[in-house]
């Protein structure tokens, strides 16, 4: 056994099972942050969720976290919100009965329609419910990919406190109705010179803030229906200028991505009472620090890991990612296919994963913060410059598991602590026939993440 695997064994902290009252009680030692993010090593695997869940759970209720900030567009996660946050307006269940807009229906909806995140929506309503309505936990989407149903969010609240603002969204935003199902195809159109919205989704986000005092006076809720159209114009603005990104650079495009997450959550605590704490949950290439992985050092991409480190401090920030050895996942081969339950590929010889499988211990928590951390495992953890991590999304190719998924990475300084299941299982999705959806090109780098 090399010296880093004794350290490493060493150090590993063994967890009960998640379902254990216990589990959760390990991580009250991130309480205190402002921000803990959440990483999965897949969007398909059920304990990575689970896991996350129960670690939420803890810090709602024990450490006073009222944000639960997700890797999902805002339109979808608001429909959860209104229904764990008892808010009026069109509700839904995951799953359950769907009000007006029916959440997270595109590519891939295993990714949040599942059992595991249905409970947690459960259990935040019936904790909210408890709650008076400043200390209630809510439901957020950061992602950008809702540019059709945050245009027609933005138009109805619009039509609802200021009509002619409305009429005028609804000319501006015209510019893009051609492209809502299809926004790819927008981006490249913009590159041939056949069309260019850039300045009227601007003006149509600047005469919005410019009503910030004015339009919440409509809104009997505290701001918060003003605070939804406020962030659904951000979503079009910043959808606009990735789907034009896409064609340019895919450097680029992850770059806006992850900038447009790490702003709509800054935006959110803006909205929250000073003191507030937000849990994120979003794939580990989003939550570990990029400068720590081949993004950062060979590709010049950041990330929202590495962005909340940057603007809220690394004191004030946790980064907490997920691993698995072997077991099966929900994924799909190709964009726009159904799901499928599949095997995953032993670990690598050269992977952060087989390091940890090769501890023999089949939970634990690795806690890597520096001064939680042995100096010699740090030093030895250090000197792994070509050791691999391995990632995947939404989209899983395991005859071309290197390529495809494997990507160079500093563990101890990607993540504060790192969880580990040695043998895992796919997340149980409420479907698994999967609507067309044209959306594709951009999120399939590097592979559905």
């Amino acid at each position: 056994m090399s010296s880093l695997q004794q350290l490493l064994t060493a150090a590993a902290q063994p967890l009960p099972p998640i379902a254990s009252a216990d589990f959760a009680a390990q991580f009250d030692r991130f309480g205190d942050y402002q921000v803990v993010l959440l990483g999965d090593g897949s969007h398909g695997t059920s304990e990575f969720y689970a896991a996350r869940a129960e670690i939420t759970k803890r810090l709602i209720e024990q450490h006073g976290f009222t944000m639960v900030a997700v890797e999902a567009d805002w339109p979808d996660a608001e429909a959860i919100d209104r229904y764990v946050r008892h808010r009026p307006g069109p509700k839904a269940h995951i799953g359950g009965k769907a009000g007006r807009f029916e959440p997270f229906k595109r590519f891939p909806t295993w990714m949040w329609r599942n059992r595991e995140m249905q409970e947690l929506a459960e259990w935040m309503r019936e904790y909210n419910a408890r709650q008076p309505a400043e200390k209630r936990a809510g439901f957020y989407g950061l992602d950008l990919y809702s540019m059709g149903a945050s245009i027609r969010a933005v138009i109805d609240y619009l039509d609802r406190v200021d009509p002619e603002a409305g009429k005028l969204a609804r000319r501006r935003y015209g510019c893009l109705e051609p492209w809502v199902e299809d926004p790819a195809s927008y981006g490249l159109a913009s590159l041939r010179g056949m069309e260019n919205c850039e300045t009227r989704v601007l003006h149509m986000l600047q005469d919005l803030l410019a009503k910030r005092m004015e339009y919440p006076r409509h809104d009997a809720h505290d701001g918060e229906e003003f605070h939804s159209g406020e962030q659904n114009a951000h979503v079009v603005r910043d959808a606009e200028q990735y789907y034009k990104a896409m064609y340019y650079s895919s450097a680029s495009s992850w770059t806006l991505r992850d900038t447009h997450m790490f702003e709509t959550l800054r935006r959110i605590f803006q909205h929250k009472p000073a003191g507030s704490k937000a849990v994120v949950w979003a794939h580990n290439s989003h939550c570990g620090d990029a400068r720590a992985t081949s993004m950062g050092t060979r590709r010049n991409e950041v990330n929202i890991g590495q962005l909340c480190r940057e603007g809220f401090g690394r004191d004030n920030v946790a980064i907490i990612g997920c691993g698995t050895h072997t077991g099966t996942v929900a994924a799909a081969h190709e964009w726009d296919e159904d799901m499928q339950v599949m095997s995953v590929n032993p670990s690598r010889s050269d992977s952060w994963e087989i390091l940890a499988h090769n501890t023999g211990i089949p939970r634990f928590l690795l806690d890597l913060r520096k001064d939680r951390l042995d100096p010699t495992l740090r030093s030895a953890l250090a000197a792994e410059k070509n050791r691999l991590e391995r990632f995947i999304g939404v989209i899983y190719r395991p005859d071309s598991e290197r390529v495809s998924h494997y990507s160079q990475a500093f563990l101890h300084n990607q993540f504060d602590a790192y969880v580990w299941f040695d043998r895992t299982e796919a997340v149980k999705p409420l479907e698994v026939i999967q609507p067309a959806t044209p959306l594709g090109a951009g999120e399939t780098y590097p592979f559905g993440l």
